[in-house]
Formats: C-alpha cells, structure tokens, sequence
C-alpha cells in the first residue's frame, strides 16, 4: 500500500495506525512537504485512522509535548501518547526546548 504525502498545514490532525499517538500540526513551511512518521508508519489525517487500544508500554511520544525538526521547519503537538517515536523525513524530531520566562522583579 502506497501513502500520499500531502501538504502540511496547521491545525491538521495526525495519527498513527500501529499505536495510539495522535499530533496536530502546529507550524509547517509551505516549500515543505515532509513525510511524518510515527515507529515507522506514516501518520494520517486523523479522521481516517482507527488507532489501536494503547499497548502499556513506555511512550516515546509524550502528550502536550512539541517536537521539532532539527531545522525547525515542522513543529508537531502531542495530543495522544504513543510508542512511538515521531520522525521527519527519516530523521527524528526531538522535543522543543521551553523558552525561559523574563525575570520579573
């Protein structure tokens, strides 16, 4: 079965078909058309994928988490825990950094 990457935009709603992670986009570049995978399988609009019962095991996706690219051309939110681990174009997307608040005095 072949999958058609499409275009991101923000908003969309991803999930994975193989476990129960589920993202919504919420940055992507218009000149990017990234494949999102998810342990390996492509993630879906999320209106067409019947995720699977969560499998209790440790999650490498962490709800209300942000991943990024390296480059930071996609940013994903977490909104549904998974097993696995969410990669761009093969590569892995690592959690976004919290920006340090100003100090107030």
């Amino acid at each position: 079965m072949t999958t058609e990457v499409l275009p991101l935009r923000a908003g969309e709603q991803l999930a994975c078909s193989t476990c129960s992670t589920k993202v919504v986009v919420v940055a992507a570049t218009s000149e990017v058309n990234p494949e999102i995978t998810c342990g390996g399988t492509v993630l879906q609009a999320a209106k067409t994928v019947t995720s699977p019962a969560p499998d209790g095991s440790q999650p490498a996706t962490l709800i209300g988490k942000r991943y990024v690219t390296g480059d930071e051309t996609v940013e994903l939110l977490c909104t549904s825990s998974g097993s696995g681990s969410l990669e761009c174009n093969g590569e892995a997307m690592s959690l976004k950094a919290a920006k340090s608040l100003p100090a107030s005095d």
